[in-house]
């Protein structure tokens, strides 16, 4: 849309209210509204201003002044507030130079976008991202310096089984038994449905629903694949209705990885295709799994800087309780076709030329998503440009090999902070185009470290208790 086209979307629908958007650093939307006469192409041109010393990752106090910047493509109406409200995602600029701002994470994905239509690889790269949930009944948490502990329930809990519910009717999901049951156990099809309507009334393109694994509440959503910039702002979109036709319902949701233990977490497989002049470059019909060379040396670059790319697709401390052995968490930095045990999968539900795609499977929802779609394509155009070849594809079971053979294969690291050291140490291919800046990455780093690594490192842990209480 232009700016004249959302400014008459806004009329045709009564709208009253105009909420503008933009994403924080670790990833969180913020958001302000204004009343909908303010809606005009000045908005569009000369933007609003904010404080960016207030937002997490972005200015010190001596620089907060910053604009936000409406894109007019983006307007959608929002589904929960009571008075009409149009929402416009939003660019941040710096105010007096108007350049764009070089840790706003949404100006990083379109920087990827120029930069794969300079390299002439391919014009446009379509990514499906599969964003796993918990809902949660309750959910208790504290954290003071005498105190620490977390609590979630959900009616589906098989912990639940014993409990006085007056009647307890017994439908309860055995551990680890949450895939594709029907009804009376899956207990949430109909918050999911509403979940699917509204994403359809946002403008998106579910394409199927389901009951996840984890047996208390984990749930999938299925979104139509997009371009990277236009998906991660879905992917946006999308959270935000998660949680809120939740609450309607009287749930939680979380894209907390790993939120229950000795229970699968939640992970976001990332659907990856490049596309050249209307045909897709990652189709060969005489390659292994019908995969081209450009394919292939894209594997290769997901695989060699995975360590690094991984402190934005896994960005928390949590992530690192979902990356291990025995939950079907991909952590074996190998590819396969259809072997959900590797990192990188080859769907193959399809022969179409058009279906052809690789699948990472090591990313969580827990992501900033621009910076995780601009850093797996800058990832996988580092492999194209460099001929970087994969580790041959392994297709068994990767968890049942006898433990030599196991030991040959590769892991991802088991930290944030070893992921936050490798991209310290391996970031030289996403400076390229100057998509990624060396200063946003050192910025990151900082504030991953600081607000994460050692807050949590800092804390006693409630299993220490246990252990070492009577010590």
């Amino acid at each position: 849309m232009t700016p004249q086209e959302a400014i008459a979307f806004a009329q045709e629908n009564d709208v009253r209210i105009v909420d503008l958007r933009f994403t924080d650093l670790p990833g969180t939307w913020q958001h302000f509204s204004i009343p909908v006469e303010h809606l005009t192409e000045d908005l569009f041109a000369e933007g609003i201003g904010f404080d960016g010393s207030s937002i997490r990752g972005f200015q010190s106090i001596n620089e907060s002044d910053m604009l936000l910047v409406p894109d007019p493509s983006s307007i959608f109406l929002d589904p929960f507030f009571e008075v009409p409200t149009a929402v416009l995602i939003c660019n941040v600029e710096d105010p007096l130079t108007r350049e764009p701002y070089s840790r706003d994470a949404r100006y990083i994905a379109h920087k990827a976008e120029q930069y794969l239509r300079q390299t002439g690889v391919a014009d446009t790269a379509f990514l499906g991202p599969e964003a796993e949930f918990f809902l949660f009944s309750d959910v208790r948490h504290n954290n003071e310096g005498h105190t620490s502990y977390y609590k979630v329930d959900s009616p589906e809990g098989p912990w639940n089984a014993g409990t006085d519910e007056q009647p307890n009717l017994g439908h309860k999901m055995r551990p680890k038994g949450g895939y594709f049951p029907c009804p009376p156990n899956d207990q949430l099809q109909n918050v999911r449905t509403e979940m699917m309507q509204k994403l359809m009334d946002a403008g998106l393109q579910p394409e199927v629903h389901h009951h996840e694994v984890g047996a208390a509440g984990q749930c999938e959503i299925d979104i139509r694949f997009d371009e990277l910039t236009k998906i991660a702002d879905k992917l946006q979109v999308f959270k935000y209705i998660i949680k809120n036709t939740a609450t309607e319902y009287g749930l939680s949701a979380t894209f907390m990885p790993k939120p229950i233990f000795g229970d699968n977490g939640s992970g976001m497989h990332v659907h990856v295709s490049l596309w050249k002049d209307n045909r897709n470059i990652m189709y060969d019909e005489s390659g292994y799994a019908g995969l081209s060379d450009n394919a292939r040396f894209f594997i290769g670059g997901l695989l060699k800087h995975a360590p690094a790319l991984l402190a934005f697709t896994n960005p928390t401390t949590n992530s690192y309780r979902r990356l291990v052995p025995g939950y079907e968490a991909p952590i074996n930095l190998v590819f396969s076709q259809r072997n959900r045990s590797a990192c990188v999968r080859v769907p193959m539900y399809s022969k179409s030329e058009k279906a052809k795609r690789v699948e990472f499977r090591a990313p969580d929802p827990s992501c900033n998503p621009y910076l995780a779609f601009a850093g797996i394509l800058m990832a996988g155009l580092d492999g194209i440009q460099n001929r970087i070849e994969p580790p041959k594809p392994i297709d068994k079971d990767l968890y049942e090999l006898p433990p030599e053979e196991k030991a040959n294969i590769p892991q991802t690291p088991g930290t944030l902070h070893d992921v936050l050291m490798a991209l310290k140490n391996d970031h030289e291919w996403l400076l390229k185009g100057d998509v990624f800046t060396a200063d946003m990455i050192e910025h990151y780093i900082a504030y991953k470290m600081k607000h994460e690594v050692e807050a949590v490192a800092l804390r006693p842990h409630p299993y220490e208790f246990h252990l070492y209480y009577d010590i």
